[in-house]
């Protein structure tokens, strides 16, 4: 690749918070890491919301109800203690866009997600490696927080700064970058998969304050992410290559962050 178009993709991508994006950036709760913000949230969480829709309509939905039971007690004691949280520190607005809701999809895959607005799913095969409410509680925390996080609009903005980037330098190069797709997925690959990764700890570790709020163990997420290691052994890819910190990394993390936020949350 030409290194002075990976040098510019970069540098546009690394401009939050440069004095020409700095009114486009806000603050991450908690963590208070910079993030790029210049993407609607409004809109994010409407088309979030259309895309749940669909998925309740053509997935299928668990009939259990000890599970669904369990599934909803665990989102909502968690979000009730987040809002209070943040209504405590006088900080509503961080939490004023959601509208919570949980599903949980019949399929044996070891997975759950949040979308923007707080649209949560489970699958079955997750309950597994959860195996009771504390650790369903470790997993929950950890989805919510991708949404409180805003993740979903940083990666959209993110998305939208690196459009206006290539646009830019491909007419400066008068087209050149838009007939190498290959050259264009390498350089996307370079930027969002680290990033990736620190959305992923940051939703670790504000996804342990959530439970702790909420009143739950948070030594069960050592426990969760054991399992799923456990679980993940001989699948596992390097981490430079995934979106996610492997479980043992993830696992270091936690024991460090616990005794922290015990101190401050519990």
């Amino acid at each position: 690749m030409n290194q002075n178009r990976r040098s510019f993709l970069i540098k546009m991508g690394c401009m939050c918070c440069s004095p020409i994006l700095l009114p486009s950036c806000t603050k991450v709760a908690i963590t208070n890491r910079s993030q790029l913000s210049i993407y609607p949230e409004s809109v994010i969480n409407r088309n979030a919301f259309n895309a749940y829709q669909n998925i309740k309509k053509t997935s299928n939905l668990s009939s259990n109800n000890k599970q669904n039971t369990q599934l909803n007690t665990v989102g909502l004691k968690i979000t009730k203690a987040v809002e209070k949280y943040f209504y405590e520190i006088k900080k509503p607005e961080v939490i004023s866009n959601f509208n919570w809701e949980f599903i949980l999809i019949e399929e044996d895959t070891l997975n759950a997600w949040c979308m923007p607005g707080g649209k949560i799913a489970f699958y079955t095969g997750i309950l597994e490696i959860t195996q009771n409410e504390d650790g369903m509680a470790a997993v929950m925390g950890h989805e919510i927080a991708h949404a409180v996080a805003k993740h979903s609009v940083e990666r959209a903005s993110q998305a939208a700064l690196l459009n206006i980037g290539s646009t830019i330098l491909d007419t400066a190069l008068d087209g050149v970058l838009s007939s190498t797709t290959l050259d264009d997925y390498i350089v996307q690959l370079g930027l969002n998969l680290p990033y990736g990764r620190l959305q992923e700890s940051e939703a670790d570790y504000l996804g342990l304050i959530f439970m702790t709020l909420a009143g739950y163990n948070n030594q069960e997420s050592i426990k969760v992410w054991e399992r799923m290691e456990e679980a993940n052994k001989g699948k596992e890819i390097p981490e430079f290559l995934s979106t996610h910190p492997t479980p043992g990394n993830r696992i270091k993390k936690i024991q460090q962050w616990i005794p922290e936020i015990d101190a401050r949350y519990a």
